[in-house]
């Protein structure tokens, strides 16, 4: 593969990266206090991180899909791989371990987008028109909470194992 082509797909998985975990840290540790504090359990709120879902579950899909296509790529050029399933070597372990990782936030990015976001956003609903369990709601946003934390964890130990298979 020609180093242009690879340098160009190094850059784009590297912001598609930025896009996915950090998008979700900067949710984690800027957003969702700041929203707490200022708009609290309010009506405000459900509307509010139901704008923030819309815009930012898209990208994050795309990028997936923009990380699994540039990541393939990069993989199979890089002079350490030997072939699908081939674990002879410390750098495909460690491969192994990210991609690991990395289905790991697939799956849990999955149960946040067609498990719990619709079921907060209907338990939401409800409670904004004085029907269903309030506390139904509040149960879902933490575990939404929740999950988003687990997935940025992924989203860590990718980079981490990212890191571990560059210094080889």
């Amino acid at each position: 593969m020609p180093p242009s082509a690879l340098a160009i797909s190094y850059f784009v998985h590297l912001i598609a990266t930025v896009i996915w975990i950090g998008g979700l840290a900067t949710l984690l540790l800027l957003v969702v206090p700041a929203a707490r504090k200022t708009l609290g359990e309010q009506a405000q709120s459900h509307a509010f991180w139901r704008i923030i879902r819309k815009r930012f579950v898209p990208w994050t899909n795309f990028a997936l899909v923009v990380l699994l296509l540039t990541g393939f790529i990069q993989m199979s050029g890089d002079e350490h791989y030997e072939g699908m399933l081939q674990f002879g070597n410390e750098w495909s372990v460690a491969m192994l371990l990210k991609h690991l990782a990395f289905l790991g936030m697939i799956g849990f990015g999955l149960l946040l987008q067609f498990g719990t976001a619709p079921a907060l956003e209907r338990a939401q609903l409800l409670a904004d028109h004085g029907k269903g369990d309030p506390a139904e709601a509040a149960r879902l946003t933490r575990r939404e909470t929740i999950l988003t934390w687990i997935t940025l964890l992924f989203g860590v130990a990718v980079l981490a194992f990212t890191a571990w298979a560059t210094a080889l």
